[in-house]
């Protein structure tokens, strides 16, 4: 009462207040800062400033906190997609700049007639710088049948007068107008009238033969990105919702890819139900694919995808380039490949109705069944997924 003013409890001789006990701060407390025995404060955390117990971080230390922070895989993936962004160009460039014969598959009727003939032969072997396979047939029926069945791409034929030139536009587009425009130039160079015909042209409205190519490569890409995004936003999928929701994604996609390009825009007058399937086909075996690189590799799955696929599946799918003028090895792989089998199986559907081949469809389906097998027993490595409810719980509720 004397007027004078003490200190209140939890001060200190200056007249400054300290946390008291229950205090946002203590000497050893996580909220504030502590002097170590040289006189310096350390972190919160505990943490030492620099390297482990104070010392300066060294490279290593360095390099262990770069790899588990966030700007490791983005480095990563920087050079990664930088890789792939040139092997894309130089693969399609290699395939598809400079397309270059190497042996073509002929027909025919009996020997040419010699002179003419035999000199028309050589001089087509030197234009095209290969080497014509000729297979010798006895009558016109029986080299048609070869041109429909696709193991020639051409018919040669020499009488008295000229030399008749028979194509396939539906063989092989690039094939077919490098065969007619040499036979033209071989002609005139010999001395030989030469008639050049286009037995099996392409359709009105894909004059290039490209649409083919491009369907088959819509339904490819289309595979494989439609199971990136589900093990993105639909991961808690159980294994068997997985491959039912890629057969569905698979059906829709290749429904909506035919009914745009027939129905649509008209470009190309397709067997519906049988292009629809082998689309569908292609989009479930493509998907898979993904989802078996996924199970095994995980977050890098892309780049075996990517490499099987884009990189190397369509350049030597022999879509844009006929097989014979892609080079050798591509034009072997190619056939083996699910774009290459999508092709293929589409292609012979649309103009080969009659010559059916079963090989591209057991391509796509050795892929898909190795895919899936590898999927469903190793499926507890592919990630997301969902516990299953115990029964108990299952039972109470």
């Amino acid at each position: 009462m004397s007027g004078e003013s003490t200190p209140p409890e939890g001060a200190d001789d200056g007249g400054r207040a300290t946390p008291d006990d229950g205090g946002r701060a203590t000497p050893d407390g996580a909220g504030g800062a502590t002097a170590d025995h040289a006189g310096g404060a350390t972190p919160a955390s505990g943490r030492a400033p620099h390297g482990a117990h104070g010392r300066p971080s060294t490279p290593r230390d360095k390099w262990h906190a770069f790899k588990e922070s966030p700007y490791f895989p983005a480095t990563v993936l920087l050079f990664i997609l930088a890789a792939a962004a040139g092997l894309f160009a130089g693969s399609y460039t290699y395939a598809m700049a400079n397309p270059t014969p190497h042996r073509i598959p002929a027909a025919v009727i009996g020997q040419p007639a010699p002179p003419r003939g035999t000199a028309f032969v050589a001089g087509m072997e030197k234009a095209l710088d290969a080497s014509l396979v000729l297979h010798e047939y006895d009558t016109m029926a029986e080299a048609d049948e070869a041109l429909q069945e696709q193991r020639v791409f051409t018919i040669l034929r020499a009488d008295d007068d000229r030399v008749h030139l028979d194509v396939a536009g539906a063989s092989g587009a690039s094939v077919a107008q490098l065969l007619a425009e040499a036979g033209e130039k071989v002609g005139k160079a010999v001395g030989v009238p030469v008639t050049v015909r286009d037995v099996k042209p392409l359709q009105p409205g894909d004059p290039r033969g490209l649409a083919l190519f491009y369907i088959s490569l819509a339904a490819v890409i289309l595979g494989f990105v439609g199971a990136i995004q589900l093990s993105v936003h639909a991961r808690s999928l159980n294994p068997l919702e997985r491959i039912l929701f890629t057969v569905a994604h698979a059906l829709l996609g290749g429904f909506a890819i035919a009914a745009v390009v027939d129905w649509g825009l008209g470009a190309l007058d397709l067997p519906f139900l049988q292009s629809w399937l082998i689309l569908a086909y292609t989009m479930f075996t493509c998907a898979m694919v993904f989802t078996m690189f996924n199970t095994l590799i995980g977050r890098w799955a892309m780049l075996p995808t990517w490499g099987v696929m884009v990189l190397l599946g369509n350049p030597s799918s022999g879509g844009a380039v006929s097989w014979p003028l892609l080079p050798s090895l591509l034009g072997h792989i190619g056939r083996w490949l699910p774009p290459g089998a999508s092709v293929n199986a589409q292609h012979t559907a649309v103009y080969y109705h009659g010559h059916q081949f079963l090989f591209p469809y057991l391509v796509l389906g050795v892929w898909a069944l190795v895919s899936c097998a590898v999927f469903w027993t190793w499926r507890h490595r592919h990630p997301g997924g969902r516990p299953k409810e115990p029964e108990h719980a299952a039972a109470s509720g």
